[in-house]
């Protein structure tokens, strides 16, 4: 590695660490635990991690199949098709919570025939649910697709050989392969969930203890009590910063 890496390497890394070392020196310490304790802020912090954690299981579920087809599949329009799904990774966040309304909504594509069923979705718990697997499951799909192709397919190539069935190959062969890529995906997409904003507000809207989210609270905390909003901000980060690091150490 040459030696002048080192430089902007250097400046990359406190460009990202100086404003969370300036976040921390603004924190009133004297009122942090009264700050983070109030009861919107834990009813915005669980409701963060409750559908943070769903968003996640729904992501693994529906996205490492399409992950498989994107590295595995051989189909005409592929390229379209993964163009597709890795479009939230460019949408504004506000243009995916529109989207999502205008299909699940009361008056959507697909929401009228679920509100004649008597099943509403905008506006509940799970929709914030919803915008932020809609968010979250390009970074699982992008991480595993990655990790498949890099893997390659000789080992599932003899598995078969040897008579082995798709699903036990999948199972026995492919995922235990590729896991440290599917954990990356898995945490990549966490917390990108447990940091969305912008479509969680257009979709679900901000009902304390129903849709109102950590991100949600630090926004509206931030014109009432900025104190509060930078104690919320510092737990947000601290959340984030366990679980990554626990997940990729696991990885590694």
């Amino acid at each position: 590695m040459p030696r002048w890496i080192i430089i902007p390497a250097t400046a990359g890394a406190l460009f990202l660490l100086v404003p969370l070392i300036g976040l921390t020196s603004v924190v009133d310490w004297s009122r942090f635990i009264s700050l983070i304790t109030s009861e919107s802020s834990l009813a915005a912090l669980g409701l963060s991690l409750r559908t943070a954690t769903a968003s996640t299981l729904l992501c693994l579920i529906v996205g490492t199949p399409m992950a498989l087809m994107l590295a595995r599949g051989s189909f005409p329009g592929l390229r379209l098709v993964r163009a597709l799904i890795l479009l939230p990774l460019v949408l504004p966040p506000v243009v995916g919570g529109i989207a999502l309304l205008y299909a699940f909504g009361r008056q959507g594509l697909l929401g009228e025939h679920l509100e004649a069923l008597g099943i509403r979705i905008a506006f509940s718990t799970t929709a914030v649910v919803l915008a932020q697997a809609f968010v979250a499951m390009p970074f699982l799909v992008l991480s595993l697709e990655g990790a498949l192709r890099t893997a390659g397919t000789r080992y599932e190539a003899v598995a078969a050989t040897l008579g082995a069935r798709p699903t036990t190959v999948l199972r026995r062969v492919t995922i235990p392969i590729v896991l440290p890529g599917l954990l990356s995906g898995t945490v990549l997409a966490f917390a990108r969930a447990l940091g969305e904003f912008g479509a969680t507000l257009t979709f679900a809207g901000s009902l304390q203890g129903v849709t109102r989210t950590l991100p949600l609270e630090i926004y509206l905390q931030r014109e009432t009590d900025p104190d509060a909003a930078v104690a919320l901000s510092l737990v947000l980060v601290a959340v984030a910063v366990v679980i990554v690091a626990s997940v990729y150490r696991r990885a590694a």
